[in-house]
C-alpha cells in the first residue's frame, strides 16, 4: 500500500526532495536518511536516491550535498561519480578525507 501511495505522489516527492537541497546551507552536507526522514517516512531513503540521480538542475538543485547514513560519498553520483562529488564539496567548504565526510562536523541539522 505504501509503494501505491508514493507511486501517486512522485511528483509530490521529488518536489519536496529538490525544495529541501534549497535549504542546505553553504559547507554543510545531508544523508539520504535525513532527507526522507524530514519528508516523514525514514524507508524513502533509496527513493530520494533516484530522485537525486535524475537531478534535472545540480546549480539549482545541489546533489552533491548528499551522502550516506556514515558520510561516505556516492559511487553513482550523476555528475562525475566520487571524484566529481569530492570536488564539490571541498569547493563548497566541506572536508573530505578519502571519500568520507565527518558528519559530527559538516552535517547539517535543522
Amino acid at each position: 500500500m505504501a509503494l501505491y501511495k508514493f507511486r501517486l505522489d512522485s511528483r509530490m516527492l521529488k518536489d519536496e526532495v529538490y525544495r529541501y537541497l534549497t535549504r542546505i546551507p553553504h559547507g554543510k552536507v545531508v544523508t539520504y536518511g535525513q532527507i526522507a526522514d524530514s519528508l516523514g517516512n525514514k524507508k524513502l531513503a533509496r527513493a530520494v536516491g533516484n530522485v537525486l540521480h535524475n537531478n534535472p538542475d545540480p546549480v539549482k538543485y545541489p546533489c552533491y550535498k548528499v551522502v550516506n547514513a556514515t558520510g561516505v560519498l556516492s559511487r553513482h553520483f550523476a555528475f562525475g561519480g566520487i571524484e566529481g562529488q569530492k570536488v564539490r564539496l571541498q569547493e563548497d567548504g566541506v572536508e573530505v578525507i578519502g571519500d568520507r565526510v565527518d558528519l559530527l562536523k559538516f552535517q547539517f541539522r535543522e
